[in-house]
């Protein structure tokens, strides 16, 4: 299988109502809004965020964001107004990890390579 890109997709019951919390996780606001009930963030090394519209799978999403400098993102996210987890270096000798929770229950790992 040769994979072009990834759509990695969010599940929350409005997405109108999710916008502004995943503004604030990314630090701007969503690159699409291609059709009614999806907004997408782009990721510039390749890659979209989706925040889709499914009241059914809402919250019950898991995404996990690989970035560079781990611990100035997770200040740049506090500063925005998000609650997230203390930087964690013991668990993994791969990654270093954070997590953080949207208000409708998704999880969202934050990884930084060693």
């Amino acid at each position: 299988m040769s994979v072009n890109h990834v759509l990695a997709g969010v599940a929350v019951a409005d997405v109108d109502a999710a916008v502004p919390w995943y503004e604030r996780l990314f630090g701007r606001p969503p690159d699409a809004l291609p059709m009614e009930g999806l907004a997408e963030w782009h990721i510039p090394a390749g890659g979209v965020v989706q925040l889709v519209a499914s009241s059914d799978r809402a919250g019950r999403s898991l995404l996990t964001l690989d970035l560079d400098e781990l611990e100035h993102e997770l200040a740049a996210m506090r500063e925005r107004g998000l609650e997230v987890g203390a930087l964690d270096d013991t668990t993994s000798d791969k990654v270093l990890i954070a997590s953080t929770t949207d208000p409708e229950g998704n999880e969202i790992t934050l990884v930084q390579q060693r």
